[in-house]
């Protein structure tokens, strides 16, 4: 092939995923879509350049406009998480963890953590960045009926063992954690709380879930792609003021656990974009998680009523944007293949009692990006006979993909964001 055959090669997949996912159901917890304005920032000559340091503190010249932007999306972020430290320099959620990982615990130290099956994220885990930093990891007890921690044996094992740090990280998260029981057990042995956000950054941005920082949680980290519907990256925030000593030096930490500890520099058009997504978040947030939520728990009902067997209904199933649906023995990985081949993307995921990754039993599923494109509760409803038709019924895939295509045709425009001047905007046709 030419360089221009290999060229037209990517582009082609480029645009084949855009018309793959404009007809589709995407219904990946973890994922989400920009705005126009957030697209923009994306393509400024932002990319590419260099700001190792903080805003008038830099290794590099020619950073005086970006030093006005890092500065704005600082001020946005405090505003928005109502807090009085903030740091948007993370490329990631999980470059976010490490470093926090790098500046409060030592290799060797112990951490409370939840187990991956009872839904951590892998960065807490001992295959991710708490391995790589050499943390010995002691699980909390973990309540099955309520998919959540059980928070008086975790309080009982906090005492025995004494962590280092206590962290709160969730890949599944249906249910607020119980910050404010376990802070106040962490506090008393002088131990940090650390909360990773990652998944519900946005709704506790937009005051529909629990509130880490006043709670209890010293630091709280997360994506800004999720629920959040931001650029790809990560941030830090933290209500420590710096008043005393000692906050000043758990400040500083944090600052050099982020840089130089796990950044260079930290792609620059993602923070110009994340600072357009706190910002359009503090004027539409509110309305967007509490939908996206709203989307989530009437789905899940529809699924239950549908016949699939759905975590939490004891306690309205969900009270965020997931949702946690078992298959069967082994059978999560087959379900979201057939699922896909329908139109529906989601994915395999481990539910309590699993041990195999690879081979779990259940599927997460998430209404962000529904949520997003203008979809409310009654759309749920049909979207659960979607479901139900590819994995109870087992009709003709190709039917249903068909089926949805035709649904997808009312859900094309973007909400929750501002649009002015972009009125009438293909986001799916940016390629």
């Amino acid at each position: 092939m030419s360089w221009y055959d290999e060229v037209e090669y990517i582009r082609k997949q480029a645009k084949m995923n855009n018309e793959f996912f404009a007809s589709s159901l995407p219904m990946i917890a973890s994922e989400n879509v920009l705005s126009p304005l957030c697209r923009e920032m994306l393509l400024t000559d932002f990319h590419g350049r260099y700001a190792e340091g903080t805003p008038g503190h830099r290794y590099y010249e020619g950073c005086k406009f970006f030093d006005n932007v890092e500065e704005k999306a600082i001020e946005l972020a405090k505003k928005l998480f109502n807090c009085s430290y903030a740091d948007v320099r993370p490329t990631a959620g999980t470059t976010a963890n490490i470093g926090i990982l790098k500046a409060l615990i030592k290799p060797g130290e112990s951490a409370v953590v939840l187990d991956l099956a009872n839904g951590a994220h892998i960065s807490f885990g001992k295959w991710g960045g708490a391995g790589v930093r050499g943390i010995n990891l002691i699980s909390y007890p973990f309540n099955d009926e309520i998919m959540n921690i059980d928070v008086d044996a975790a309080v009982k094992l906090i005492k025995k063992v004494k962590p280092k740090l206590a962290l709160n990280g969730r890949s599944v998260f249906l249910f607020p954690s119980p910050i404010k029981e376990l802070a106040e057990a962490v506090h008393d042995l002088g131990i940090y709380l650390v909360y990773d956000a990652a998944h519900v950054l946005g709704l506790i941005g937009g005051k529909q879930f629990q509130d880490p920082l006043k709670e209890g949680a010293d630091v709280m980290s997360g994506s800004t792609h999720k629920t959040l519907p931001g650029p790809q990256g990560g941030m830090i925030v933290s209500d420590h003021k710096g008043n005393t000593d000692e906050d000043k030096s758990f400040l500083r930490k944090l600052g050099f656990g982020i840089f130089p500890g796990v950044t260079s520099s930290y792609h620059l058009h993602h923070v110009a974009a994340k600072a357009i997504a706190f910002a359009e978040h503090l004027e539409f947030g509110a309305a967007y998680a509490k939908q996206t939520i709203k989307n989530a728990q009437r789905l899940a009902q529809s699924l239950h009523e549908e016949g699939c067997k759905v975590f939490g209904e004891n306690l309205g199933f969900t009270k965020s944007h997931q949702i946690l649906v078992e298959i069967g023995p082994g059978k999560g990985k087959e379900a979201s293949k057939k699922l896909e081949d329908s139109g529906i993307v989601t994915n395999m995921n481990t539910i309590p009692g699993d041990t195999d990754p690879l081979n779990p039993s259940g599927l997460r599923l998430g209404t962000p990006e529904l949520t997003r494109i203008g979809m409310k509760e009654i759309d749920m409803d049909s979207i659960a006979e979607f479901f139900k038709r590819a994995l109870l019924k087992n009709d003709n895939t190709k039917k249903i993909k068909a089926d949805i295509k035709e649904f997808r045709k009312d859900f094309q425009e973007l909400h929750y964001c501002f649009k002015d001047g972009f009125r009438g905007y293909d986001y799916h046709k940016l390629v």
